[in-house]
């Protein structure tokens, strides 16, 4: 376990963060699973509040998401209505969106055959599909 706190407190610290008792949290929270963690701030704020008898202040929590996705830790996605969505998977990956939730998709699992040239000065760093899903009538 000792070994574990280590890593979220790395990412905290290449992050430019103190690592605090609820930063350190935090970073286990989005860190210390098995399948990717899709995720809105307020997202966050409920689930990682919902069992705490103090409150981790959404202030906390907006700042040290956004030194995590700063940092490259996190990827964000920006969908419907302005909401950012974060990722904790950030390989070059797509996805699915299906009503405010995000699925991955493999990105072997899309092929592209062209895609344009850039402006002058400019090269592709990465591309990502984004799928919006509806249900069938």
């Amino acid at each position: 376990m000792l070994n574990k706190n280590k890593l979220f407190i790395q990412k905290l610290r290449s992050s430019g963060l103190r690592p605090t008792r609820q930063r350190v949290e935090i970073s286990k929270f989005l860190f210390n699973r098995k399948k990717t963690f899709h995720f809105t701030v307020d997202d966050l704020n409920k689930l990682i509040n919902s069992k705490r008898n103090k409150k981790i202040s959404l202030a906390t929590l907006y700042n040290t998401v956004h030194a995590l996705k700063s940092a490259g830790h996190l990827q964000e996605f920006s969908l419907e209505n302005n909401i950012s969505y974060y990722d904790t998977n950030i390989s070059s990956h797509h996805h699915f969106y299906d009503s405010g939730k995000l699925i991955d998709i493999k990105r072997k699992d899309i092929n592209f055959k062209k895609l344009p040239v850039p402006p002058s000065g400019k090269r592709i760093k990465n591309v990502e599909v984004v799928i919006k899903l509806e249900n069938v009538k």
